[in-house]
């Protein structure tokens, strides 16, 4: 991307690293974009995108991109009913608890989510035309989808991990009061941990027998998808 790139409306609007140029990008939702967001990421080239989020997610903050072909793969956030079931009943939550809870959702994309992320692949398969995917914040459902696309290329797990903690430094957290949250609970939500991306590889592990067993079964990545993806989307 440019050097000055910047999209006020999506702080977590960035290129996949370690792919093609041009090709991949992740986010934050493209809800809040104005004019010039809207023009910026046009002129990337973007015409597909790939909503992670959940219906009414979606329905909230339509995506603000003309002239793209949007594609919905809902993860529903269940992390939030979580917390809001455990708030209405009086509980008050600590980091702690919530950084569980955070663990058990990246456990649950590999357990009950799979389907999702395999229709992800599906449509990285079709061709390498510029795609953004995302979900709301672009650090839990888009972390985890970049760390599969990545690892799928190749890429070890270092630097799929640099990726993913790289939110912590570009996404504009919320002010914490507006849903109740103390701080240090807002901080655990609206972040990332290398725990959080461990659990869901813990949970790889333990359903599939490792990561590569994971891409056959659980995404349907043989090895003939596995080397059309190193074509469309390892640099020239």
């Amino acid at each position: 991307m440019p050097p000055n790139f910047s999209i006020d409306g999506a702080s977590n609007f960035r290129a996949l690293p370690y792919v093609r140029q041009g090709s991949l990008y992740r986010s934050d939702h493209l809800g809040a974009l104005d004019e010039a967001d809207a023009r910026q990421i046009q002129s990337l080239g973007i015409r597909r995108v790939l909503d992670l989020r959940g219906v009414d997610e979606r329905v909230s903050a339509e995506c603000l991109v003309p002239d793209v072909t949007v594609h919905s793969l809902a993860i529903e956030p269940t992390i939030v009913q979580v917390l809001r079931d455990l708030m209405a009943a009086g509980h008050k939550l600590t980091a702690a608890e919530v950084a569980g809870h955070m663990q058990d959702t990246y456990r649950g994309f590999v357990r009950h989510n799979s389907y999702q992320f395999a229709q992800l692949f599906r449509h990285l398969l079709e061709s390498n035309e510029p795609t953004v995917f995302h979900c709301t914040a672009g650090k839990d459902r888009t972390g985890f989808a970049a760390a599969l696309i990545l690892r799928s290329l190749g890429v070890g797990e270092e630097d799929v991990m640099r990726d993913y903690l790289l939110t912590n430094d570009r996404l504009r957290m919320p002010d914490a009061s507006r849903f109740g949250l103390a701080p240090e609970v807002a901080a655990v939500l609206w972040r990332v941990q290398p725990e959080f991306l461990k659990a869901a590889f813990e949970a790889v592990d333990e359903e599939y027998g490792g990561l590569e067993g994971y891409f056959r079964k659980g995404l349907g990545l043989g090895d003939a998808e596995r080397k059309r993806m190193r074509d469309l989307y390892l640099p020239l």
